[in-house]
């Protein structure tokens, strides 16, 4: 029965490497059983062990093992068997991110029970998606059983039953035959052609051929890519691509490629870096995890010994110098040292760094490569434009959120940065040829390739002509074209979306999803998560530590703010909202939480977010009545930004929640920024404190001795330095109250409570935060907001002491003021 499988598996292998395809394989029935089948499998198939591996909780195979949270590291990989056990369990993020590592010609091999039982069965992933007080019971399984009807419906996916050996669909697509294509293609790589010196310039696509003289450019100033680097190209669109790279020779140039998996952009890359190492230069290469650059790596060293064949023989040896990783021996010349970290050529070399390492040493590199940049945290993209040249390889559908964290958050820093941008896109597959069906199956089955509705639909759509609708999981399971508009609009406007998300979506008991559409498209959604409401058993356990999935807002105010109440309250907190592109700014989304707050509003007690603080972000939850309770003291992983807080009271209890934690927050604020918050953007403070009540101000209270150096610095010659305390409380209170609307003045202490003229500027703001409440020294306060000197900046806040000092002084004040105006 095994070698009947076995068989099976050689003929799909067979006519995926005829195609240049992929075919997937389901084994279905007892794990062991699927196990002993595989053994045999693997035996028979034309498959190197290096490239295969298994992905389960423990190591039966004889070949690489990693379990499903371990599979980021084979991103930038290429794989001929990728083997995935779900018989514990099975995360959509598992598929996005293997898929698209099989090589042409390679086996997608998925262990699962039998598929009308796998439907119904609830494993450790849709655990992780129970949320207190609901129980696994009430997750509803959704999204498996639209994995088994894709698996049964999508044609290159074989499903066989490995106790009876039944092949229950043979996944075969019996191709007719094709003619042979001349030229470049998907499958097979142009050869060098030795006398390229002699070949015209490529037409079309505008890009440079030149004669593959290694060194006689100076890259600083100018570069050409040999011939031999684009004769390496597997398709036209990588050809492209590569040529978009040459802009790197200019400096002050940045590259941004992005594509879908298997397209080649790390090939290109390769290809890039091995051309600049070969006139010389130093070329830095990082990705979040060393085993994404393989085939950077290894298209690096092909091109370096195909021009050391090319070149004459006393330099030959300079351009096939072999690459090894520090520690590791010297390997013979045309053979591959195990994941190397450095290439070197004609005194130029290719380095592998760590992303964190890198960013710490990019003044020693002539170029920059950045594989896999949406894995990598926003705050440490921005680092790496320090970097003169520098480019960056990014997925648009996959694992890591569609890319969103780099399309959504640092695209705009890119575009204000110093560089000039070039970007491009491939979407040529290389690994495999295009219609492959395991593509198709996974991105049908997992939505990668959702998209919004297109603009023209929603043209004439206004805020009177949209539906406000819930849209419960039933129904978007029952309508795809309603699940790929509404999903598509979170993965194009939110940075963290990923494959769990559509189970999340279409599974968790907890979430809850509201539009509004037009003529039945969707204009706006948001996704809205059940918290708190917990037993009194379940809050005195977060108040003593203990975390309980999926009740981040009552987490955070129980266990880190001591507020053991607050898990009793029920709470809805948006975890997204989303507005199509081509109405965004028009009140759609404003007019969606106001809608959503009169339909849940007899059953919570709060509504609440949590995002990363951007100053219009802040602004916007503001306008629609959610105060700021929380600011991190850290920065978030994937935008780079410290997360608020914010939440609006439904109901009495809710009122006296929010009311608490708004006066709390008001009263620490001043700490945490002179402190952890010392890197906050100054925007995103003046935003904050804009949206702070200011009947929660503290009471603004110097001694006459206080006033007289506050005064003094303002009119006179006393100094900041001697005692920033009494400055901090006199720039925290206007900040809070010069958005008006503040306290009624207090006659009895001779001063004013409530800003009454016009804001300072917001160049001034910044000043008052940076340097009074952020505590920077006046060198570093100068650079960062553009002053001439550090004199220029002291003389600014004097200015602006002067106005704060007429507004708020007291009689002492103005004493000193009128001694100085004498």
């Amino acid at each position: 029965m095994s070698d009947s499988i076995a068989a099976h598996a050689r003929r799909l292998q067979a006519e995926a490497r005829q195609e240049n395809e992929r075919r997937g394989l389901v084994l279905i029935g007892d794990r062991e059983d699927g196990y002993d089948v595989l053994e045999t499998i693997l035996e028979g198939l034309e498959a190197p062990i290096s490239r295969t591996t298994l992905v389960g909780p423990a190591d039966r195979l004889r070949c690489e093992q990693r379990t499903q949270h371990e599979t980021s590291g084979l991103l930038g990989t290429t794989r001929d068997v990728v083997i995935v056990d779900a018989h514990e369990g099975l995360e959509p993020n598992t598929i996005g991110r293997v898929v698209g590592t099989i090589d042409g010609g390679g086996l997608f091999i998925l262990l699962t029970p039998p598929l009308e039982e796998w439907a119904e069965t609830r494993d450790a992933f849709d655990e992780s998606l129970v949320v207190a007080p609901y129980t696994l019971e009430d997750v509803s399984g959704r999204l498996r059983r639209r994995l088994v009807e894709t698996i049964r419906a999508h044609r290159g996916l074989a499903i066989v039953d490995v106790g009876s050996g039944e092949i229950v669909d043979e996944g075969l697509t019996n191709p007719a035959p094709k003619l042979e294509r001349v030229g470049r293609s998907n499958t097979e790589t142009t050869e060098a052609i030795a006398d390229t010196e002699s070949r015209a310039n490529r037409e079309g696509d505008g890009i440079r051929e030149t004669a593959h003289q290694v060194g006689e450019k100076d890259p600083k100033t100018e570069a050409s890519f040999p011939c031999l680097a684009y004769d390496a190209c597997r398709t036209d669109d990588q050809a492209t691509a590569l040529g978009h790279l040459e802009a790197l020779s200019e400096p002050g140039r940045a590259v941004v490629l992005e594509a879908d998996r298997g397209r080649g952009k790390s090939s290109a890359i390769g290809l890039a870096a091995g051309s600049f190492a070969a006139t010389g230069s130093r070329v830095l290469v990082t990705a979040p995890d060393r085993s994404n650059v393989d085939d950077v790596f290894a298209r690096a060293r092909e091109l370096l010994e195909d021009l050391a064949a090319h070149r004459p023989a006393d330099t030959a040896g300079e351009l096939n110098r072999t690459a090894v990783e520090p520690g590791r021996t010297a390997v013979e010349p045309g053979r591959t040292a195990e994941v190397p970290q450095s290439v070197t050529a004609s005194g130029g070399d290719i380095q592998y760094l760590p992303p964190l390492e890198a960013t710490d040493q990019l003044s020693e590199f002539d170029f920059v490569f950045v594989d896999e940049a949406a894995a990598l945290p926003v705050a440490v993209l921005e680092d790496f434009l320090d970097a003169e040249r520098i480019a960056f390889a990014t997925t648009v559908h996959g694992y890591e959120g569609a890319g969103r964290g780099f399309s959504v958050r640092f695209r705009d820093r890119l575009a204000a940065s110093d560089h000039a941008v070039t970007e491009y896109t491939l979407t040529e597959p290389i690994r495999y040829a295009g219609g492959d069906p395991l593509e198709v199956w996974s991105f049908h089955a997992l939505l990668l390739d959702a998209r919004p509705v297109v603009p023209d639909l929603l043209e004439d759509a206004t805020l009177d002509t949209v539906n406000y609708r819930k849209l419960d999981a039933e129904t978007l399971r029952g309508n795809e074209r309603l699940l790929r508009e509404t999903f598509g609009l979170l993965v194009l406007a939110h940075y963290r979306t990923e494959p769990n998300d559509l189970a999340r979506l279409l599974d968790a008991p907890n979430l809850e999803t509201y539009a509004l559409t037009y003529e039945g498209h969707v204009v706006s959604v948001a996704l809205v998560a059940r918290e708190g409401n917990l037993e009194r058993a379940d809050q005195r356990r977060l108040y003593e530590g203990a975390r309980l999935r999926g009740n981040m807002i009552p987490d955070l105010f129980s266990s880190h703010l001591r507020d053991e109440a607050a898990g009793g309250l029920a709470g809805g907190r948006v975890v997204r909202i989303a507005t199509h592109h081509a109405v965004r700014s028009a009140g759609f989304g404003s007019l969606l939480l106001e809608e959503l707050a009169e339909d849940v509003e007899p059953s919570v007690d709060w509504l609440g977010t949590g995002f990363g603080a951007t100053p219009s972000l802040v602004s916007f939850w503001h306008q629609n009545g959610y105060r700021p309770l929380h600011l991190s003291t850290t920065r978030n992983d994937a935008s780079g930004e410290y997360s608020v807080i914010m939440c609006r009271a439904m109901s009495k209890d809710g009122q006296a929640f929010v009311d608490r934690h708004e006066r709390w927050f008001v009263r620490r604020l001043p700490n945490v920024l002179a402190d952890s918050l010392r890197e906050l953007d100054p925007d995103v403070v003046r935003a904050i404190t804009r949206s702070l009540d200011p009947a929660y101000a503290p009471p603004l209270e110097l001694t006459d001795n206080e006033w007289e150096l506050v005064a003094g610095a303002a009119y006179g010659p006393a100094l900041f330095d001697v005692d920033p305390g009494p400055f901090s409380r006199l720039v925290y209170r206007y900040l809070l109250e010069r958005a008006g609307g503040g306290p009624e003045p207090d006659e009895s202490t001779g001063r004013g409570t409530a800003w009454g003229g016009e804001p300072l500027d917001p160049h001034t703001e910044q000043l008052l935060i940076r340097r009074v409440l952020q505590c920077h020294p006046w060198a570093r306060v100068a650079t960062d907001l553009d002053y001439h000197s550090s004199r220029a900046c002291k003389r600014a806040l004097g200015n602006a002491l002067e106005i704060l000092v007429d507004t708020h002084g007291t009689d002492t004040a103005r004493s000193v003021k009128s001694r100085f105006q004498e």
